[in-house]
């Protein structure tokens, strides 16, 4: 019987160990997990092979992200990383923790990909409230997942999601839902508003209207460059 060449053994069992310890890597998180503190929610991700696959799908997306966020001024993706981070992990007040865990993860990567037009999008679309032109709800839609849509009205902006409904596609945001079904939207902005009854609107833009974007569009570009300045 033939006895098996020790450098031979020694070289296989090093092979299988440099396997394993690349796949455990490549299953981990973005992050180590060398000093997480037991039974928190980090050491949770680190034990959670579909959690860790989400937790690196963030990394790329944020990634991505930052790449379009580098004349942020202040760098508002970076200090809104770090609260979501936080709000992550309070998922520790939860019943369900994974569940808890993976809801913020596909919410962070779809409103990062939507915010920073890393997604195929359709719009903007604008829609005119209770007969009013002037009332607008301007909104664009992205192909997230979920999908997702931003909607302005006034100075104000607003995150939405899709949400399950009976029929139409209804979007809800902090305190903003988008109601579209059977040819108009419903439309409430705001903590126990009124809701307003929208339609997307046909009149097409005005030369003046034009010449105010165009305006709009060129101080903004201003505002940029005085800030890049400072």
């Amino acid at each position: 019987m033939l006895r098996p060449i020790p450098w031979l053994v020694r070289a296989s069992v090093l092979a299988a160990c440099a396997l394993a310890t690349a796949d455990a890597v490549a299953e981990g998180p973005s992050f180590s997990c060398d000093k997480v503190e037991p039974g928190s929610i980090p050491a949770l991700v680190c034990g959670d092979a579909a959690l860790s696959a989400l937790d690196r799908r963030l990394a790329a997306v944020y990634a991505e992200a930052s790449k379009k966020a580098t004349n942020e001024h202040p760098p508002v993706l970076k200090a809104e990383q770090r609260g979501w981070v936080k709000g992550r992990d309070d998922c520790w007040k939860s019943d369900d923790e994974p569940t808890c865990v993976k809801d913020e993860y596909v919410r962070r990567i779809a409103e990062l990909q939507a915010r920073y037009r890393l997604v195929p999008q359709q719009g903007p679309v604008t829609y005119q409230c209770d007969g009013d032109p002037r009332n607008e709800v301007v909104v664009t839609f992205f192909e997230t997942d979920p999908p997702t849509a931003i909607a302005e009205h006034g100075d104000s902006v607003s995150m939405m999601y899709l949400q399950p409904s009976a029929s139409g596609a209804k979007y809800v945001g902090r305190n903003e839902t988008f109601w579209e079904k059977s040819g108009e939207a419903l439309v409430t902005w705001g903590f126990e508003a009124p809701e307003m009854r929208c339609k997307k609107a046909s009149v097409p833009i005005s030369n003046s209207s034009k010449s105010s974007i165009t305006c709009t569009r060129s101080s903004q570009r201003l505002l940029e460059q005085l800030r890049r300045a400072i």
